[in-house]
């Protein structure tokens, strides 16, 4: 087999080439490794590579629905016993970690064939993948623009034709956002569907969760039916569907109700690019049948934004100080950005934090009375198209701010003035839409139906409710039959 077939199947057909003897998974993955190593110097998308476990791997008996397929994991709570997970920063550059992550051992038990780790940002905080200890993740559509974040090493390397579909989370977007950037399909399970251990019982109190990035609909869908289901340390017993996942993506979606917004919900401005997007996925849902019209959610999402960044904060002062316990480095190790959250994370009072945390309630209550009128929510996945490398650094303002905040120990001063709001406007003006889904904990994907007149990709979210992943899963393959994205690919 040479790239041009490889790339041509999935990662089921791949499957099923190897089950039926038509190729050796020996013979995937020097295809994989070879197609890695020439266009990686070019995205720096892989960052640990695992060639020589893979290719012992590769020559073992393997079983399982996707046994023989190449494989790619993020480099972020997606732990592969025996390495480290760095996690796109200094600190844990070097620290092996002595178990797999249960999302990881599911994916071996399905015969995955891992052979590399992918970039992501410093404990995966931003929406772009420009970590300073990896250096930059380029988007294979333009290498000037960001593939986003903060799986954003794994959906270049898909984009790329690396694999057909690699590992991802996302606890704000960092599914969604590089599926919308790279012309890729990203989905977001609901909460507690997919476990999280053993590290974590569950990641950012269930907002967080892992998934894949691929390039085809039935692909998530059959890694959906690998990865979901009750993990027994974890806190959930997870209510799964009446059919596998791979089956309901089958289905016909019906009419459905489909409520859009264009606006940002914190009022930030949003590209005429992103208002394309939408405009364009409503008059393909027309032409399919379905009742679209545009709909307030109700949820207040500027208190949303304040509550989520109030629980990041503390996450990422959480995570700074496990690390510094667990390897004994400095805050030198960490970077500057990651130590001014972390300083603000450790500002916020314990009520205050509760009572952000409590307020997720309300905002998952809003959202499922919208639910109640429309089956689906649909918005831009990104207020503006790819950002170019660098765009979206730390503003100099806030730097200078941040330096002198902790040099006098005075975040604290934080939570006194108008630089939360700031900072909430910096951070989140690029992605305002995505983390609606995360904090109310429903499943929401991002579907590759729009590139800009530059031929740059800018995916649409739609977010349903409580269990909706099967009803997603249907509509994506209807949309991807209507306006087919699979063989849509970058020039490199």
């Amino acid at each position: 087999m040479e790239f041009d077939e490889y790339r041509k199947h999935d990662a089921v057909g791949l499957a099923g080439l190897v089950a039926a003897g038509e190729v050796k998974a020996t013979e995937l993955l020097e295809l994989a490794i070879e197609r890695a190593e020439a266009v990686n110097p070019r995205i720096n998308a892989v960052v640990r590579p695992m060639h020589a476990l893979a290719r012992e791997r590769a020559k073992t008996s393997l079983s399982g629905p996707f046994a023989g397929v190449p494989f790619l994991i993020k480099d972020l709570s997606q732990d592969y016993a025996g390495l480290p997970t760095g996690s796109g920063s200094r600190s844990l550059a070097d620290f092996p970690m002595p178990d797999h992550a249960e999302v990881v051992r599911r994916w071996l038990d399905a015969g995955l064939v891992v052979f590399g780790k992918t970039n992501t940002p410093e404990f995966g905080a931003k929406g772009i993948t420009e970590p300073e200890v990896n250096g930059p993740t380029r988007n294979p559509w333009d290498t000037g623009h960001t593939p986003g974040g903060s799986s954003g090493g794994s959906a270049a390397a898909v984009a790329a034709g690396v694999v057909p579909v690699a590992g991802g989370n996302d606890g704000g977007g960092s599914i969604r956002i590089p599926a919308a950037c790279c012309g890729l399909f990203g989905l977001k399970p609901g909460r507690g569907l997919v476990p999280s251990g053993p590290v974590y019982a569950e990641m950012l109190h269930g907002a967080a969760g892992h998934g894949v990035l691929s390039r085809s609909v039935r692909d998530t869908a059959a890694m959906l039916d690998v990865i979901a289901g009750p993990d027994p340390s974890g806190p959930y017993l997870p209510a799964l569907p009446d059919a596998p996942f791979a089956e309901l993506a089958r289905r016909d979606p019906g009419r459905l109700r489909i409520g859009y917004a264009t606006a940002s919900p914190i009022g930030t401005d949003v590209s005429p690019d992103a208002i394309a997007a939408v405009e364009d996925a409503v008059e393909l849902l027309r032409s399919l049948g379905h009742d679209v019209e545009e709909a307030k959610t109700g949820v207040d999402e500027r208190q949303l934004a304040r509550d989520f960044l109030n629980m990041w904060f503390a996450s990422v002062a959480a995570e700074v100080d496990f690390v510094r316990r667990l390897t004994g480095c400095g805050e030198d190790k960490f970077e500057l950005d990651t130590r001014i959250m972390a300083a603000v994370g450790r500002a916020t009072s314990a009520p205050s934090y509760v009572g952000a945390h409590n307020r997720w309630n309300q905002h998952a209550h809003r959202l499922a009375q919208f639910h109640e009128t429309y089956d689906l929510l649909l918005t831009p996945t990104l207020a503006h198209p790819p950002a170019r490398i660098g765009q979206l650094a730390t503003p100099v303002w806030m730097e200078t701010a941040s330096r002198l905040l902790l040099a006098v120990r005075g975040a604290g001063l934080l939570a006194k003035t108008d630089l939360v709001d700031r900072i909430a406007d910096e951070n989140l003006r690029w992605t305002p839409y995505t983390q609606l889904a995360n904090i109310t904990g429903r499943p929401a994907m991002s579907v590759p139906t729009y590139w800009t007149p530059s031929g740059l990709p800018l995916g649409v979210q739609f977010v349903a409710g409580l269990g909706g992943e099967g009803l997603l899963l249907a509509l994506a393959t209807q949309l991807e039959s209507a306006r087919p994205w699979f063989d849509r690919a970058p020039d490199l």
